[in-house]
């Protein structure tokens, strides 16, 4: 409250301040709010609840999402409204509506929760009364099928509820926009939830939190090394590298993706070990609040460098064919699988998945140990693993074509074959991108 009018402001802060002015409040109006401010409460139990000013007070702050609603009925709380942002005013129809296709549900304690990437509000189920009718609501025939139990003007609100949040769509509508039929659901709540914005995070961890610390160790910065033989790389000389290497603006300009190999000169195990140390080798160490840091060639968030390399080897110069994992700390690969069907099975995927005439002679395939980066950040962790892989990518790409090889880094791949390859658990360590590599046909 600010002057001797008493105007009031609302403040908030999440990533930012928000505010609202509610002008010159009466008595009424600031009991109001004060009460609300404190604890939960009913409607009636408002100071001055049927006066003008405190209608008009509750509709402000309904309208602009500063109001958390629960509906109750004969002792039991059926359900909650969490507005995310200020919601349009949608006005009560008897149009039939079914659940938004982006809309999930989910387990979160003992409620149901209700979410979608477009909403304008969350809703908390409960009551299994309440689950019912949204079980049903994935047609309106269900919907006018289904015995609730409850009453049917709180079945009307329900709707009426998750309508005004974007939960629901009228059921002629289905979202056959174009803007939104070019989205599959899974890919807009990745957008929506990795980015500020969405309104998603009053009172929840974004960025770089450090959610963990004190909960769980963090993940070390070295990988547990694989049981099979070790193969020793030779060290590129840097120094000469600095002298010796096209400049830059060549290497840019010069990239390109190159998806067939020379197999009458295949790649050499040396020019695999200089690409790999060029790009991914360890050039130092550090450690700082209890997590261990790398510092590597490629920009990383938090330098806590997630992404291990996996060279699947089909041919290649003074290397046996297997699939490999890369120590970029001692710079050697030790054998993780012998050829067989799950290699296989991985090199013929990047072939399909690159439209190539036969499997590359290496495919590097970039695996993501997710608790290096998840320890720390909440939320965008793995929107940041891609960001890495794309930041490596380039990095490969880059000393590739400085080196005269063939590189192509690829869109997608098998990421099952590569958890039965290692016998890792996916959600520990996944495969995250595949970077074709190989001898350079001549033009």
């Amino acid at each position: 409250m600010t002057g001797e009018q008493q105007t009031v402001t609302l403040l908030r802060f999440q990533h930012w301040p928000e505010s609202v002015s509610l002008g010159q409040l009466g008595d009424d109006g600031r009991a109001a709010l004060r009460l609300l401010a404190e604890r939960p409460c009913a409607v009636a139990d408002l100071p001055g609840s049927e006066s003008p000013e405190v209608k008009t007070l509750l509709a402000t702050l309904h309208a602009d999402g500063w109001l958390v609603t629960t509906v109750c009925w004969a002792g039991r709380s059926l359900y909650t409204v969490q507005p995310l942002r200020s919601s349009p005013d949608v006005p009560a129809t008897d149009e039939a509506v079914v659940l938004s296709r982006f809309t999930v549900l989910h387990r979160e304690g003992d409620d149901l929760v209700v979410e979608s990437p477009l909403a304008t509000a969350t809703v908390r189920v409960h009551d299994r009364a309440v689950s019912a009718v949204l079980a049903a609501l994935v047609s309106t025939a269900a919907v006018n099928a289904v015995h609730s139990g409850l009453p049917d003007h709180l079945v009307t609100q329900l709707l009426a509820d998750l309508r005004s949040a974007g939960l629901a769509v009228p059921a002629d509508d289905a979202e056959d926009e174009p803007r939104l039929r070019q989205w599959r659901p899974h890919e807009l709540w990745f957008h929506g939830r990795s980015r500020q914005g969405n309104g998603g995070y009053a009172g929840m961890g974004y960025g770089r939190t450090k959610w963990a610390k004190g909960t769980f160790d963090p993940t070390p910065a070295r990988h547990d090394p694989y049981p099979g033989p070790a193969v020793e790389l030779s060290r590129p000389n840097l120094d000469d590298l600095r002298h010796n290497d096209p400049p830059l603006t060549a290497v840019v300009e010069d990239r390109r993706s190159r998806r067939n190999h020379d197999d009458d000169h295949p790649i050499t195990a040396e020019q695999l070990g200089e690409l790999l140390y060029r790009c991914s080798g360890v050039r130092g160490a550090f450690e700082a609040d209890g997590v261990e840091h790398l510092k590597l060639p490629y920009p990383a968030g938090g330098s806590v460098y997630e992404l291990e390399l996996y060279p699947v080897v089909r041919l290649a110069s003074g290397l046996n064919p297997g699939m490999y994992h890369y120590d970029r700390h001692e710079h050697r690969l030790r054998l993780v699988r012998e050829p067989g069907p799950e290699v296989a099975r991985l090199l013929r995927s990047a072939a399909l998945s690159a439209s190539a005439e036969r499997p590359p002679q290496v495919l590097i395939v970039l695996a993501a140990r997710f608790g290096r980066l998840m320890y720390t950040y909440e939320e965008l962790p793995y929107a940041l693993v891609l960001k890495h892989v794309g930041v490596l990518y380039q990095t490969m790409y880059l000393a590739a074509t400085a080196m005269g090889l063939a590189a192509c880094g690829l869109g997608g791949g098998d990421a099952a074959a590569f958890t039965e390859a290692t016998g890792l658990d996916h959600a520990t360590e996944s495969s995250v991108g595949e970077f074709m590599l190989g001898s350079r046909l001549e033009e």
